[in-house]
């Protein structure tokens, strides 16, 4: 689509190659989650439940494309909504009412573990210190990462362009703006309050119930504190929401590889079976990633994805729609400003990624080159703001524009 906007064949492969280099992150993150709930209420192996859980999504995404993608999307909303809602009435249920559970996590403030006060925590019910590097992690990271970040991603871009007209997309605003309310404001509840539930029945913090793996928390409370049909209706919810997003996320890398870089390349018509060997082959390298990345990496991995996406593209993309008559110099720089911005601050500054990396501590002998709490900046800001200012200095700058005809030649 930007490649449409600006007319030219190096954004299509410029950006092919960031998807192609950083979706697999995010798939592996969504498998992770998938498998480590089926893991934990099936009693069946990590490895077992992965794998199965990967090739039942890539069975219908090949076989039926964006058709079975978008029904079974529709499906799978229906139920992320109810268990949802589920889910958050009957924790509040069983912590006693709204009042009391709050009341509860607060009284639990003391109980904030030693290395988290000194990053600037104040408690489960209060944001953290301003400018405290947990404060940068909470609004830059998780607040920006994925508030932000979702608006630049490719695998709801090719949902939206699935609307027959303006009309259907204005339909499904409001209950868009709903939905996803109730997606982030029950898991942000429900998170926190696992503590109080943990802390009651076997005096232990969220965390330490569940071995110090954050991606097991909500799964083992879900097997730990709901009547077993839940478990069940609870499975199917996140399930649900894990093959929504995965089947979107394999379509997308998939008509990425087969279609915007492989057939281009080879001067080849859009093939079908270019597109489905290109899911193949991107599904393969994000199990491998699901196998050895580690524990605790669903959430960090998402905002790895969304933050690139977010600096590399947004502006430009603001721009390609709003413009009626397009920069493409200011939004070929533009992106690549931003996520070289993007990357440098990751694999430099950003002490969560570079120190995981080893690459600064290499050239340089430290895990990061800045001081805290600037190390705990998402990489996600640095990036768009690069990206930002070279859009606007570029653009006034550029007096050959992108014509209607431009756009409609390129193929």
């Amino acid at each position: 689509l930007l490649g449409k906007i600006f007319a030219s064949k190096k954004i299509i492969y410029g950006i092919s190659i960031i998807f192609i280099a950083s979706m697999p992150l995010y798939t592996a993150a969504v498998l992770i989650g998938g498998a480590r709930f089926i893991e934990t209420t099936l009693g069946i192996p990590y490895m077992t439940a992965l794998l199965g859980f990967a090739v039942i999504v890539a069975l219908y995404v090949i076989i039926g494309g964006l058709i079975a993608v978008m029904y079974t999307d529709a499906v799978q909303a229906a139920i992320m909504f109810v268990g949802m809602g589920i889910l958050l009435v009957f924790t509040y249920i069983m912590l006693g009412g709204v009042t009391a559970a709050h009341s509860a996590l607060e009284a639990m403030t003391p109980l904030v573990p030693d290395n988290l006060i000194a990053m600037g925590m104040t408690g489960w019910t209060s944001m953290p210190e301003f400018g405290s590097p947990l404060w940068m992690t909470v609004i830059t990271t998780l607040v920006l990462g994925v508030g932000i970040g979702v608006l630049s991603q490719p695998q709801l871009a090719v949902r939206f362009m699935t609307a027959k007209d303006g009309k259907s997309l204005n339909r499904a605003v409001p209950m868009g703006a709903l939905f996803i309310v109730m997606m982030t404001g029950v898991a942000f509840t429900v998170g926190p309050l696992t503590n109080v539930y943990f802390m009651q029945t076997s005096g232990q913090l969220a965390l330490e119930a569940a071995g110090g793996n954050a991606d097991s928390v909500i799964p083992l409370f879900i097997n730990s504190a709901m009547p077993e049909l839940f478990v069940i209706i609870f499975m199917l919810t996140l399930l649900s929401a894990a093959m929504s997003t995965l089947s979107s996320l394999l379509h997308t890398m998939g008509t990425t590889l087969g279609g915007d870089l492989f057939s281009r390349i080879k001067g080849a018509k859009y093939s079908v079976r270019a597109n489905q060997a290109g899911i193949g082959i991107m599904l393969l390298v994000s199990i491998l990633l699901a196998v050895v990345m580690p524990g605790s990496i669903i959430a960090r991995a998402t905002a790895m994805f969304m933050g690139l996406c977010t600096a590399a593209l947004l502006p430009a993309f603001i721009h390609g729609i709003i413009s009626k008559r397009p920069s493409r110099l200011a939004a070929t720089w533009s992106i690549f400003a931003g996520a070289a911005g993007w990357l440098l601050w990751t694999v430099f500054a950003h002490t969560a990624e570079s120190s995981a990396l080893g690459i600064c501590n290499m050239l340089f002998g430290v895990n990061t080159l800045v001081s805290s709490p600037w190390c705990y900046l998402d990489p996600l800001v640095v990036g768009t703001v690069l990206s930002v200012i070279v859009l606007l200095i570029l653009l006034p700058l550029d007096k050959k524009r992108v014509t209607k005809e431009e756009q409609m030649a390129l193929q």
